[in-house]
């Protein structure tokens, strides 16, 4: 499908500023650093979490590790997978059990992805405690969802989409308001 670019929101530098804010105010809000680990959801999640465990070291000194948790299995929206290799992938890579849990994706919506891991870190063990670590909150929630640190809210339409891309993976770190473009008699694209 096709879409058109309808706003630059961030930038680069933008996009630093915003994931120091957060570094500093889980900094202040924790004062254990050492408890803490980070479980970045998949994909873009990790990346993200990724530089705010970086940031944290540079301010702090302190390691956080940084696990992936993909919730491909926990999701309620699309059919789980049927092969054994992928009900295996996605390890976080250490323990949860009576740790301070980061869980850092790069959009909040309505919450469906956080709930499904949510229940993927519990299955993994009981951590001490959940904080939700979001770059963009765009609104629309459907389930009773909150993030503890947002880097921006940025109200939207169902329609639009918001596009996070990362340097890592995108070539480039941005993020973009786009919306599906019709082409012809009416059709998507």
């Amino acid at each position: 499908m096709e879409e058109k670019t309808k706003a630059r929101i961030m930038d680069a530098t933008r996009i630093r500023r915003v994931l120091a804010r957060v570094a500093t105010e889980i900094i202040e809000r924790n004062r254990n650093l050492k408890n803490l680990v980070i479980v970045g959801v998949k994909t873009r999640g990790i990346t993200i979490g990724k530089r705010v465990a970086h940031l944290v070291k540079e301010m702090e000194g302190v390691d956080i590790p940084v696990g992936i948790l993909d919730i491909t299995r926990y999701r309620d929206d699309v059919p789980a997978p049927r092969s054994k290799a992928a009900l295996e992938q996605g390890g976080i890579g250490f323990s949860v059990v009576k740790k301070d849990v980061l869980l850092v994706d790069d959009v909040l919506m309505t919450g469906r992805t956080i709930r499904a891991a949510m229940d993927a870190l519990i299955d993994s063990g009981r951590p001490q405690s959940i904080q939700l670590v979001v770059l963009v909150d765009r609104g629309h929630r459907e389930l009773p969802i909150r993030p503890d640190y947002v880097g921006k809210v940025l109200p939207t339409s169902h329609r639009e989409v918001v596009r996070v891309r990362l340097k890592e993976m995108d070539g480039s770190d941005e993020v973009l308001i786009a919306e599906p473009v019709k082409i012809g008699r009416g059709r998507k694209r």
